[in-house]
């Protein structure tokens, strides 16, 4: 009874409806193309999908325009290494996992691939975690194995479909695959598609767009979010305060604690999921009428107690007067960036 008063609850509720994020790939934060020595095997590319493949460089990933009529983005995988499988997968964080555990659940997309005559096998799966919640090891996959041979899994990850070819053409089409979440223990569902050939020809793309998760036997339409309520998920992940076209932008403010380092408060748009790495590029200390280059950050901590305003002990070259205010700022450069990431 308590299990039907859940999905009842969540299919009355459309907002809640689609556990992946971002499924219609329209946040990208970290860019909008990844090539050599961004796109290696386990690396984020657009919001929430990380890169799954049988080594480095085996795909090139873009934000496209190659699209359905029902979408505006889509991910494109482009072959650069041959004879090799990949695909993309998400994580789906164990808070948001409510109503899907212990229950038959649906992934969808809509696809296409540029030729058939080699990318002719592409496949998805529900996959789920039963190690320790949100500490999930995001690189899945033991062995990716032979052509048409559904890739190894590592321990605690379990398929919860069967994979099978989905027959993708050279039309954009919806499909669909579904499951029972009913491994013992589960704690964390990934959805992962994937290329599972391994005789490729350089240049050929899969595109990939409207993924979505749900509750249920069958695949319905894919919820639209307004692009701010889409990006605050996003940034629960992952976070990225740039200077766009700002030479001098201001990322935050505080106090010189001694003479190498300043403590600067920095305000995010919504609650990390949890305590985050946070990088620095081409940013400085504004002390008065001098700027002191970031070496690094050596602390970070949830700022007057939450996760929505983060302490940040950085430090400098250079030598500052305690006591100073200092400003966090790009040094002179539009490429300036603050990067925080709590992604599982």
């Amino acid at each position: 009874m308590a299990t039907q008063k859940v999905i009842s609850s969540l299919l009355d509720n459309p907002g809640r409806k689609n556990h992946v994020i971002n499924g219609g790939m329209e946040v990208a934060q970290r860019g909008t193309s990844f090539t050599s020595g961004s796109n290696n095997d386990d690396a984020y590319t657009l919001d929430r999908f990380y890169i799954l493949s049988d080594g480095n460089d085996i795909i090139d990933v873009t934000q496209t325009t190659t699209v359905p009529s029902t979408a505006l983005n889509s991910i494109g995988l482009d072959v650069e290494t041959t004879n090799k499988k990949f695909g993309i997968a998400q994580i789906v964080e164990n808070n948001n996992c409510t109503g899907l555990i212990g229950n038959t659940v649906t992934l969808s997309f809509e696809a296409k691939v540029s030729a058939t005559t080699k990318l002719d096998n592409v496949k998805a799966a529900i996959v789920s975690w039963s190690g320790t919640a949100d500490s999930v090891t995001s690189d899945i996959i033991s062995a990716w194995g032979d052509e048409g041979t559904n890739p190894t899994l590592i321990t605690n990850a379990t398929y919860e479909n069967t994979p099978a070819n989905l027959s993708v053409t050279t039309s954009f089409a919806k499909y669909s695959v579904t499951g029972t979440v009913d491994t013992s223990g589960a704690n964390n569902i990934i959805v992962f598609i994937w290329s599972d050939v391994t005789d490729t020809t350089a240049g050929d793309f899969l595109y990939i767009t409207n993924v979505q998760l749900e509750v249920g036997s069958s695949a319905s339409d894919f919820e639209y979010l307004d692009i701010t309520d889409q990006k605050l998920k996003c940034y629960r992940y992952y976070y990225q305060s740039d200077g766009s076209s700002a030479e001098f932008k201001i990322h935050g403010t505080g106090t010189v604690f001694q003479s190498g380092k300043c403590d600067i408060y920095f305000d995010l748009p919504t609650q990390t999921r949890s305590t985050p790495t946070v990088g620095q590029s081409n940013t400085t200390i504004q002390v008065g009428a001098s700027g002191f280059p970031l070496t690094g950050i050596s602390e970070v901590s949830g700022g007057d107690g939450g996760l929505d305003r983060l302490f940040l002990r950085c430090d400098v070259t250079g030598s500052m007067t305690v006591g100073q205010c200092g400003i966090l700022t790009n040094n002179n450069n539009a490429a300036g960036k603050i990067t925080v990431s709590s992604e599982l």
